[in-house]
């Protein structure tokens, strides 16, 4: 489920009176905001087909804590909202002795880390995928981030207004040429989403 609605959108496109459009709309929403979630670093959910904002349910392998700081894991998608279930296993089998109980550790929602107690007696391993947490993260559709939206809606407008100037890099109208705007992720909307970026995403 998207985190914009197609009247959301339409606030930012005032020369779309009505709904007949909003079927279209709907369909670049989802577009802009699965690239956006690539953008932020988000992975496949479980069982999904395509990258998605709202939150969802995610089987992660890691493969290890944060090098200089043993007891702390970073997760990988941001925000983490809950952890079902975390397990610590060079084997890689997962097994119930290998798990690590919620009593053992506190989530740093903010900053999507997962941080052992002090008087923890359980351990982070390193190698290739010995860490394994299931875990609800993304953002709830009913309130997403103001920020959010605004950046996901100016983006759809951007694409919106390009549908019909598709391909070209610019057009003649009068005996005058004007050139198009890439139709990249202006940098309004980058400068935007630079907070909701995970800290482990490659700048």
């Amino acid at each position: 489920m998207a985190l914009v609605s197609a009247a959301t959108l339409r606030e930012y496109l005032p020369e779309i009176q009505g709904s007949d459009l909003d079927a279209d709309l709907n369909s670049l929403i989802g577009r802009v905001e699965s690239a956006i979630a690539r953008y932020l670093g988000f992975t496949l959910a479980d069982g999904a087909t395509s990258l998605t904002l709202d939150q969802s349910t995610y089987t992660l392998h890691i493969d290890g804590p944060m090098f200089s700081l043993p007891t702390v894991l970073q997760i990988p998608i941001k925000p983490v909202v809950s952890v079902s279930s975390l397990h610590s296993d060079p084997d890689l089998e997962y097994t119930a002795d290998t798990e690590i109980a919620s009593s053992q550790y506190i989530l740093d929602k903010e900053n999507s880390r997962i941080i052992l107690k002090h008087d923890s007696t359980a351990s982070f391993d390193r190698g290739y995928r010995n860490i394994k947490a299931v875990v609800s993260a993304g953002y709830s559709t009913s309130s997403p981030p103001d920020d959010l939206v605004h950046a996901i809606c100016v983006y759809a407008s951007h694409l919106q207004r390009a549908k019909t100037s598709q391909g070209n890099q610019s057009i003649t109208q009068r005996n005058s040429t004007v050139t198009l705007s890439a139709r990249t992720m202006p940098p309004e909307v980058k400068e935007i989403l630079r907070s909701f970026r995970n800290g482990s995403t490659i700048l």
